[in-house]
């Protein structure tokens, strides 16, 4: 049950600031929480308010500073999208801090449950989960008065009424239902074994919130950050290649299964939906652990640790690469054939690597490479196997290739439909085959530009 921005039935009375404060600094499991940048800004807007440090303008200023930062940062985090909404907008964000938050009881709880615990730790979560009540109980129009009441001059807003709410779910599942328990429960302790089995079933972290990620690579190494926005695409958007995507999702369920999986070399013509292919494995396995990692062919040499940071996790990993090739004298390719195959150390059971690219031989090649008389080098045949063994390393193989006219036809077709587009069959017709003429060669990448181009035409608010 989800429950409005409104609801404040679980209050048993008004905490004071003070005593919200006090509680925090006493977090143990959950301290991480207080590292968030809205309720860090929140802590100080309550030490200035309550502090004695400081007299007049000094303490005026400060209660004013770290207004103006708890408020920006709230108003950041609210009207940045709308979403289901349990409480008010700061409500609302604990909660999904804690339901986010990687730590101690929750690593582990994604892993078992709510066995095999130390009965210190659990009691010690417990304590956590009263203290960051208070903080949900915190009385915003308290607060406000007590500010108030430090300055007459300013004027502070309330924050309850930040942002909207609309019935829309985010995440690989909905958190709806165990952020009403919480919202309706007069003590959070009591919930620890519901806390317990969300983290089993949808996991902690940054993990168990987002699906898609990418590599980013720093002069400090590199992080694993999340995608806000994810393609939407879909497997069944894509028509024409209906043996590869079998493929795909056979391989995939086996993978998410435990069993036995191959990586996964993806390659043909462009625009033929490679790449789409494969990301749309996100939406079609939603309701499971599978995680995709988009990893820049310029960064292969980092995959080691991309799979040492993931290696531990409960979710299923696609390392996935797009546009894959190498031009001649570049290496990473070697980092890439030792992941697949070939490294001392074991791939992790919970990861696969998906590629993609125009070329079925990855490594480019020269006539003069099969030429042996126009080379120095002893054991030629010896580099030229090196070259293009590199695909031959991925246990599935799955070429794309252009649509003929008629497949083609199909893939507008099927486009149009979903957009709920009219247009009599000889108009659409000839305006896809005049398309193709003046702009790119028949591919389903063609075929949505043209559909993209004829919705517009058409002066609808159609969407892909």
């Amino acid at each position: 049950m989800v429950h409005s921005r409104q609801g404040r039935k679980a209050r048993p009375g008004l905490i004071h600031p003070q005593k919200v404060l006090r509680g925090a600094q006493q977090l143990v499991i959950y301290r991480g929480i207080l590292a968030d940048p809205i309720m860090r800004a929140l802590l100080e807007l309550l030490d200035s308010v309550g502090s004695k440090r400081g007299r007049g303008r000094k303490r005026l200023n400060r209660i004013a500073e770290s207004y103006a930062r708890f408020f920006s940062r709230l108003a950041a985090k609210a009207e940045a999208g709308c979403e289901v909404r349990v409480g008010t907008p700061l409500q609302n964000h604990l909660l999904d801090l804690i339901l986010g938050d990687e730590n101690t009881f929750s690593t582990k709880a994604q892993s078992c449950g709510l066995v095999e615990f130390g009965k210190s730790l659990l009691r010690q979560v417990g304590l956590d989960l009263r203290r960051l009540h208070a903080f949900y109980l915190l009385d915003s129009e308290q607060l406000l008065a007590a500010m108030q009441a430090a300055d007459s001059s300013g004027l502070w807003l309330n924050w309850d009424q930040l942002g909207a709410s609309t019935p829309m779910v985010r995440g690989p599942s909905s958190s709806g239902n165990i952020k009403g328990q919480f919202h309706e429960s007069a003590d959070w302790e009591l919930l620890l074994p519901a806390l317990a089995n969300h983290y089993l079933q949808v996991g902690c972290g940054m993990f168990g919130q987002y699906r898609a990620f990418h590599w980013k690579r720093s002069s400090s190494g590199g992080l694993i950050e999340p995608i806000q926005r994810p393609d939407p695409i879909r497997l069944d958007e894509l028509v024409g290649c209906e043996d590869q995507k079998d493929w795909l999702v056979r391989n995939t369920s086996h993978f998410l299964a435990g069993y036995p999986a191959n990586n996964v070399f993806v390659y043909g013509d462009r625009g033929t939906g490679k790449s789409s292919a494969i990301k749309a494995l996100l939406h079609h396995f939603s309701n499971s652990p599978l995680r995709m990692i988009e990893i820049s062919r310029d960064d292969l040499g980092d995959l080691p640790e991309v799979m040492k940071q993931v290696a531990p996790r409960r979710e299923r990993f696609l390392l996935f690469v797009d546009d894959l090739s190498f031009e001649e004298g570049e290496t990473q390719y070697k980092t890439l054939k030792a992941v697949l195959e070939g490294s001392l150390e074991a791939r992790p059971k919970n990861v696969l690597i998906y590629a993609s690219s125009n070329r079925r031989h990855l490594i480019k090649e020269f006539f003069s490479d099969r030429n042996e008389s126009q080379s120095d080098e002893v054991r030629r045949q010896d580099t030229l196997q090196e070259k293009v063994s590199l695909a031959d390393r991925f246990g599935i193989q799955l070429a794309f290739v252009a649509p003929d006219q008629n497949e083609y036809l199909a893939i507008v077709r099927s486009m149009v439909q979903q957009r709920n587009l009219s247009l009599p069959e000889e108009e659409l017709k000839r305006q896809a085959l005049q398309w193709v003429q003046l702009h790119n060669a028949r591919s389903g990448r063609t075929a949505r530009q043209f559909v993209d181009y004829l919705a517009a035409e058409l002066g609808g608010n159609n969407q892909p």
